[in-house]
């Protein structure tokens, strides 16, 4: 008979973690304290001196071949000479560390840390720096390829998420009828695009300010890949674009300082990557597939952590989010 009754999401002890830590990697005298508790678990370790992160995976949620794939692509990025939190090889030249959790195998990467602060209202050289810095890293991006990564098309981030909410959403016909609708007009719109000329190549998929840090000299440095994966490359430079939306829907800038900063950041970006009209244009609609992708996400992930607020109330203001942004950005 077991000792312990079967656990479908644990929490990994920061003290035992320490502990382990300390040994693997030779990291005596830090602290270890736990960061966030989400999409996965982010653990900070400090001495005074020097920082590090501790990232452990769900295994419902990634798997050890797709943290092998995340662990290439950062290592790629870092080689190359862009400003990511990297992986960091344990005494035995490992990257992932393995654990026998309650609810069984769990993996874990040491990161280094991403120096500053997550800047939210970005001034006219920040814009500038991230824009270039996003389509230096998109150069790189569009020559790799990954394996058992997801991929980022109509069928991941409409297709398949209407088939998953068309089972949770019985209740709610009105906002269903809606998403199906809406998924529609995009890809009917899309067939107004030369796609065949699109950017392709390895997104982060989550690019707003609280995934990169800013120092005191204006340094970028980007972390938590966790959605990367295959698709549009305008797919970063729409997930930005979110950034302004909340910002304006929350009152914290203007419909024409939005305006302003967005386009001062899409300028940058093409002085160093060139983008077709096309995908300039493409950039509304494709908000709409993440907004419809990560209500699916949602769901996928009730049982361990998306249920505190994953109610009916909760479901409706996401479906008016999508309709705020059909009007500020969209013209079907």
């Amino acid at each position: 008979m077991k000792d312990f009754f079967p656990a479908q999401y644990s929490t990994l002890s920061s003290a035992a973690l320490n502990k382990h830590i300390a040994s693997f990697y030779n990291l005596q005298d830090f602290s270890c304290r736990l960061l966030i508790r989400n999409v996965s678990d982010t653990y900070i370790l400090e001495n005074g001196a020097q920082k590090f992160i501790f990232k452990v995976y769900r295994d419902a949620h990634r798997k050890l071949k797709e943290i092998e794939e995340e662990v290439k692509l950062l290592n790629i990025l870092k080689n190359e000479g862009h400003s990511v939190s990297y992986p960091i090889k344990d005494n035995a030249g490992n990257y992932i560390q393995q654990f026998n959790a309650i609810e069984g195998v769990r993996n874990g990467i040491l990161l280094s840390y991403a120096e500053g602060k997550v800047v939210q209202d970005l001034d006219s050289d920040e814009l500038q720096n991230l824009g270039i810095a996003i389509a230096k890293m998109h150069q790189t991006t569009s020559n790799i390829s990954l394996n058992n990564r997801q991929e980022f098309n109509f069928n991941t981030t409409l297709l398949e998420p209407l088939a998953t909410l068309k089972i949770h959403l019985t209740s709610m016909p009105e906002e269903y009828s809606y998403l199906e609708e809406i998924a529609a007009k995009v890809i009917n719109k899309f067939n107004d695009f030369d796609t065949e000329n699109f950017s392709i190549g390895i997104c982060h998929y989550d690019f707003f300010p609280k995934n990169f840090h800013i120092n005191q000299t204006g340094k970028i440095t980007f972390f938590d890949f966790d959605f990367a994966g295959e698709g549009y490359l305008v797919n970063d430079l729409m997930t930005f674009l979110n950034h302004f939306f909340f910002h304006r829907l929350n009152n914290l800038i203007t419909a024409e300082q939005a305006t302003k900063d967005f386009d001062l950041f899409l300028a940058a970006y093409q002085t160093v990557k060139n983008l077709t009209n096309d995908e300039l244009e493409a950039i509304p609609y494709l908000g709409i597939t993440f907004h419809i992708f990560f209500l699916k996400f949602f769901y996928d992930n009730y049982d361990d952590w998306s249920n505190t607020f994953l109610t009916p109330r909760y479901v409706k203001h996401r479906v008016d989010l999508i309709k705020k942004w059909v009007v500020m950005y969209c013209n079907f």
